[in-house]
């Protein structure tokens, strides 16, 4: 890419994967049972991908559905409407879901995914997040299963991008902006 902005290291793929494999032990302590984990879709699917490989190392199977939701639009800060793109096909009666996003920020959109999984019949309804930024939260939810804290930065990266752009990148990175080291 010419003119690319440099993108400054947040999150080493070496931290990444330390992260991924804590969450998917901490996942198995749990111990929940008839497992549904549904990747909240796009920026989640690095980050389920690794996360569906390590449950296994620790012997977890889980059935793996995908959820595609929109509060972005083609915008950078959410609009606060969440949109179902494409929804899961599975039956969540009586099941633990846990819902992988990549970050769990203004928590609208895993809020809405929560409450519609619980309306659906689910035994319990959990979030791993790889990002918390809770600076921002406008919706009362956290993450069971978090990362890393996420500073004041745009991310991008490991899944998340910005204008299409960076989604391949193995570690997660900001572009500095003014005053920003």
């Amino acid at each position: 890419m010419t003119g690319a902005p440099e993108i400054h290291v947040l999150y080493s793929q070496e931290e990444i994967a330390e992260r991924v494999k804590a969450i998917a032990t901490k996942i198995r302590q749990d111990e929940l049972k008839d497992l549904l984990f549904v990747a909240v879709l796009k920026g989640s699917f690095i980050f389920a991908a690794d996360l569906a490989r390590a449950l296994h190392e620790v012997g977890v199977e889980p059935e793996i559905e995908f959820l595609h939701l929109s509060s972005y639009g083609a915008n950078t800060v959410s609009s606060g409407t969440v949109t179902i793109l494409k929804d899961i096909a599975s039956d969540v009666s009586n099941r633990d879901v846990i819902l992988v996003d990549d970050i769990l920020e203004s928590g609208r959109t895993l809020r809405f995914a929560a409450d519609m999984i619980k309306e659906r019949g689910a035994k319990s309804v959990r979030v791993a997040a790889l990002l918390d930024k809770p600076m921002y939260r406008k919706a009362d939810i956290e993450a069971d299963y978090k990362g890393f804290d996420c500073p004041d930065k745009f991310v991008v990266g490991y899944g998340m991008d910005m204008g299409h752009a960076w989604r391949q990148l193995p570690f997660i990175g900001f572009i500095p902006q003014d005053g920003d080291k």
